[in-house]
């Protein structure tokens, strides 16, 4: 499906939307940390019987960073929800990747009314803010921050953590070394320090109160992205269903028709 492009200001800042478009049931599906409206359609079921609709955050693909200092999961989860208003979609199945997981776990929470469906896939948060699985995001941040490029990158590469991300998720070490050629680098440094320290700000007694429908999708070989936080997660929101998928360093094409298939099947549900 062919998705279209469209803008949506919030503060000031022009927020660049990705819409696959039809008449099919609306999916708000966000993007991860660093990421953009591409890695949420990757793994987006091509069925017309689906409109993924992605709002790319501030300081990603498209999107205007506006003010870095607004940078959180609460200001990314409070533009989508105004997006959801402006266009009168709700209620609606509200999901994303990473970063995009935490976004719509917020939204669960704190806007029950637009929400009738959630999808945590590979979520980095839970309740906990500043999580030790992002402690890496944070040290790119820094040094990104603080050294030139490329500098930055020889460092990192030379310490024990890019060893350790080496050996147990090449996949997630190849995206911490992108970082270091992310531009603007001044908005990736700020968004990988100020997201990582993040979280979604609710609480336990909260997710189990979650009564809607919800999916979880998670494999074992991610350290961004735990099992075992997919898990505890799994454990909290009463009714969820966990999907282990194929992990994306052992094969990418499974990693996505696996995906694919968990997203379908529970989107069914809502037709």
């Amino acid at each position: 499906m062919t998705a279209s492009s469209q803008s949506f200001v919030r503060d000031g800042a022009a927020l660049h939307i990705d819409d696959s478009g039809g008449s099919g049931l609306p999916v708000i599906f966000q993007h991860g940390l660093s990421g953009d409206a591409q890695q949420t359609e990757e793994v987006f079921p091509g069925d017309r019987r689906f409109r993924r609709i992605t709002l790319e955050c501030r300081g990603h693909g498209a999107s205007e960073p506006g003010d870095s200092a607004q940078f959180s999961i609460a200001t990314f989860a409070g533009d989508v929800a105004a997006l959801i208003d402006a266009r009168e979609l709700a209620p609606l199945v509200v999901g994303g990747i990473s970063m995009g997981a935490s976004i719509a776990l917020r939204l669960a929470v704190r806007r029950k009314d637009i929400v009738r469906g959630l999808i945590l896939a590979r979520p980095a948060w839970a309740t906990e803010a500043a999580p030790k699985n992002m402690t890496a995001a944070a040290e790119v941040g820094r040094l990104i921050a603080t050294l030139p490029a490329q500098e930055a990158r020889k460092k990192f590469l030379a310490s024990d953590t890019a060893q350790a991300f080496a050996d147990r998720a090449p996949d997630n070490l190849a995206t911490l070394e992108g970082w270091f050629a992310r531009k603007p680098l001044a908005i990736t440094a700020a968004l990988l320090q100020r997201i990582s320290a993040d979280g979604p700000g609710v609480s336990e007694d909260e997710l189990r109160a979650i009564r809607v429908p919800t999916l979880m999708i998670a494999h074992g070989r991610d350290i961004f992205h735990p099992l075992t936080l997919a898990e505890s997660l799994a454990s909290l929101i009463p009714g969820s269903r966990l999907v282990t998928i194929t992990a994306k360093a052992d094969d990418r094409a499974r990693y996505v028709s696996d995906f694919r298939a968990a997203l379908s099947a529970f989107l069914k549900d809502f037709l």
